[in-house]
């Protein structure tokens, strides 16, 4: 079984009117729909991991590695994590 990668989302949902990419991880729709696609290779996930990265700057970036690392670690998000948590509260 191929290893899966774990999906940029941060779960910060809102596109960029003019760039068309997600304020959270910086993909557009059609790469949103290429990573739930069962058959896109391992490969192309990772070079659009890159490309993303690349396309952020400054705190998006910064805000983005924190909490993509999170997520990595811990299943879930700083934001989600946090949204969750405020609807407890």
């Amino acid at each position: 079984m191929k290893e899966s990668l774990i999906s940029p989302c941060i779960s910060i949902c809102k596109v960029d009117p003019v760039t068309g990419y997600c304020y959270g991880c910086a993909r557009t729709e059609i790469e949103k729909k290429i990573w739930r696609d069962e058959k896109t290779t391992r490969e192309w996930k990772l070079k659009n991991l890159d490309e993303i990265l690349n396309r952020m700057e400054g705190w998006q970036l910064s805000a983005f590695k924190e909490s993509y690392k999170h997520k990595l670690e811990n299943g879930i998000s700083l934001f989600k994590k946090n949204l969750l948590k405020n609807e407890r509260d």
